[in-house]
């Protein structure tokens, strides 16, 4: 059957593992010092590991694969142990992948798998008597979910989060928020061009020559009350999103357009700290290379609460 699977490309893969342990599906191996599919079986195909491979080598394409096994999945899950079974539950919930999160769940009632936080890595089905509804095996997985913070797990992209929750966080900045106020509520914008999606853009337009350019993910400025003034003044913007934005290939053919013909000067990639988002810095990388020039290129990650998480040139 045809579907959408992961690629790896050997001449940029350095084998440093980092795709591995985030492919909790068991799909990925280090051999012969490469990232290698040991099995179209254990891909699904949703690329959580995409965004963790710091050389680009990962990425997805549509071709004749055997069919996802969510059965085959779950029997490697197992032996992995209670926080790598809910972090791909996890992983399935935030994809929508309702029918294989269905069989995922069936299959460790049916098998009496040990859900609980004193679970053992290898489960002994003789041993277990326990009997897990899905609101336990939820509970489950937010405590983990909670306790990774971010990255950790499945698709922090997708998954809902109520900011107004977390008390503490609120407490400490109170008194930020109401001094910032006043000084922020009528802030002028520091956009200098239109439109700014990518798609739209003419990457040969008079504001990209010479310029700074700054690439963020569509969801940056939402999160980021001082986006304008921290990151965009001054310079000329593109947005676009890696996971949801289609025709990606266009994409680095502008942005390659950008370094070779408009010669900007910089070139910063703005984006959030969910995985999905780390197609946005392989996109600029490979116009970067494409483009031959070896332009200064910085990676800044955004927490869903807007703060700065790191922020470097690569």
């Amino acid at each position: 059957m045809k579907r959408t699977i992961i690629k790896i490309d050997e001449e940029l893969c350095n084998g440093c593992g980092n795709c591995v342990p985030n492919c909790h599906e068991g799909a990925l191996q280090i051999i012969d010092g490469k990232a290698r599919l040991i099995s179209d079986l254990f891909c699904d195909g949703l690329g959580a590991c995409i965004g963790h491979c710091p050389e680009g080598a990962i990425t997805m394409e549509e071709r004749e694969a055997e069919p996802y096994d969510e059965i085959k999945v779950m029997e490697l899950m197992v032996t992995k142990g209670r926080n790598t079974i809910l972090a791909h539950l996890e992983h399935l919930r935030d994809h929508n992948e309702t029918e294989l999160l269905k069989q995922a769940i069936s299959y460790i009632k049916e098998n009496n798998i040990d859900m609980s936080p004193e679970g053992g890595k290898q489960h002994n089905h003789h041993h277990h008597n326990h009997q897990h509804s899905f609101a336990d095996i939820d509970e489950a997985r937010a405590a983990v979910s909670a306790k990774q913070a971010g990255c950790g797990g499945g698709c922090p992209g997708s998954k809902p989060i109520d900011f107004n929750i977390d008390l503490n966080k609120v407490n400490e900045a109170a008194s930020k928020t109401a001094q910032e106020t006043t000084s922020t509520a009528d802030a002028p914008s520091e956009l200098r061009q239109w439109p700014v999606q990518l798609h739209l853009l003419n990457p040969q337009a008079g504001y990209f020559k010479n310029a700074d350019v700054v690439l963020a993910a569509d969801c940056v400025a939402f999160s980021m009350g001082n986006f304008h003034n921290r990151f965009l003044k001054g310079k000329t913007l593109a947005i676009a999103c890696p996971k949801l934005d289609s025709n990606k290939e266009s994409y680095i053919e502008k942005l390659t357009d950008m370094i070779a013909k408009s010669n900007i000067n910089t070139l910063s990639v703005i984006m959030m700290e969910v995985p999905c988002c780390g197609g946005l810095l392989q996109m600029a990388q490979m116009a970067r290379q494409k483009s031959g020039k070896n332009i200064p290129l910085k990676k800044a990650i955004i927490g869903v609460q807007g703060e700065v998480l790191s922020e470097e040139w690569v």
